[in-house]
């Protein structure tokens, strides 16, 4: 599927950090984004077992109920010693009675991967995958992943999410210590959206 200039896409996504990263890679398109909150839409219940079906969920969903074309992700952090979790329960670990706690959804993951005593370092991943739906129903699924190691303690306010626990492959600052611009070219967000542009907007 080919965006053009002018385009007036829908991204799926409640969550406003989520939407900012998206507004940022997708900025040199001259694409004019519309968020769930502007058409007064939710986010569906993310019923799937994968990041690509929960994406497609969302994103089908998006485009049925706005007729518009839709992309949507789902993304979460992979934990080698905790076997991959939390992977798509990644958000829920933060849930709690007053909203979503990724303080707590960190204290839960660190304390998990010392109990199973993995030595350093305690390889992560954080994956993303995008689905992107027309009206029509036509759909194509980008993946994309970003390799690094879980530390402790938290470290930087930047970013969001687990981004402070979280120290990418060649780096020595956590997703939460680095800048936005460069998270931009590093993330896993930023390998799945190069695959959507190659094959959309070049």
């Amino acid at each position: 599927m080919r965006i053009e200039p002018g385009t007036r896409p829908l991204i799926a996504t409640g969550n406003r950090g989520k939407f900012a990263e998206f507004s940022a890679l997708l900025s040199p398109y001259r694409v004019i984004l519309t968020s769930l909150a502007d058409l007064g839409l939710g986010e569906p219940e993310e019923t799937e077992r994968s990041f690509a079906g929960n994406a497609l969920l969302k994103a089908r969903a998006g485009a049925k109920a706005s007729a518009m074309l839709t992309l949507a992700d789902d993304s979460g952090l992979e934990v080698e010693a905790l076997c991959g979790a939390p992977g798509i329960y990644t958000a829920d670990w933060a849930e709690g009675i007053n909203g979503r706690n990724f303080g707590r959804a960190m204290e839960k993951t660190w304390g998990m991967v010392q109990a199973t005593r993995a030595p350093a370092p305690r390889k992560a991943s954080f994956c993303c995958t995008l689905a992107l739906v027309d009206p029509k129903g036509r759909h194509q699924i980008f993946e994309g992943r970003a390799s690094g190691q879980i530390v402790w303690p938290p470290r930087g306010g930047l970013g969001h999410g687990y981004d402070p626990i979280f120290m990418p492959d060649g780096y020595s600052k956590t997703f939460g210590e680095i800048d936005e611009a460069t998270k931009n070219k590093i993330s896993h967000r930023a390998d799945a959206f190069a695959k959507l542009i190659e094959e959309c907007f070049t």
